[in-house]
């Protein structure tokens, strides 16, 4: 091999050595930022990661607003009608947040099965409710039938 094609050949090697390494570091930065949607059901059957950064959808129960009287703390059950996650939030609530209302919750999973929810999202509309719930309901009803 003559030294010129010998440097050629390092020079691709380093190209595609740099371009799988810039693709891989590219790839883990995402993984680590993904937020996936679990509903109530699949948190209460246990099927959501502890720990691990995801979204909650669901109707705020009827009753079950618990507001602290000295913090900005706020409890209160979330459901897609079959099953019951209590979600704990620190911070103002969006104007439209209010019992029987559909939001959806960012945050964590704790050890004890309560969301740790660090960003609380309502829809404008009254008659919204999250795609995921909406479908749950839609094969419930379906199954009465």
């Amino acid at each position: 091999m003559t030294p010129k094609r010998k440097k050629r050949l390092i020079i691709i090697l380093a190209l595609v050595f740099g371009a799988g390494l810039a693709v891989g570091l590219t790839m883990f930065a995402l993984s680590q930022n993904i937020n996936l949607f679990y509903s109530t059901s699949q948190i209460a059957n246990n099927e959501a990661p502890v720990g691990k950064r995801m979204r909650m959808g669901g109707m705020v129960v009827d009753g079950s607003v618990k507001r602290a009287s000295d913090t900005l703390r706020v409890s209160f059950g979330l459901t897609d009608y079959e099953s019951e996650v209590t979600v704990v939030f620190s911070g103002i609530l969006p104007d439209l947040f209010r019992e029987g209302q559909g939001i959806i919750a960012q945050g964590k999973l704790d050890e004890n099965g309560v969301f740790q929810a660090d960003e609380v999202l309502a829809k404008h509309d009254e008659n919204y409710m999250p795609p995921e719930i909406a479908e749950t309901m839609k094969k419930r009803q379906e199954a009465q039938q």
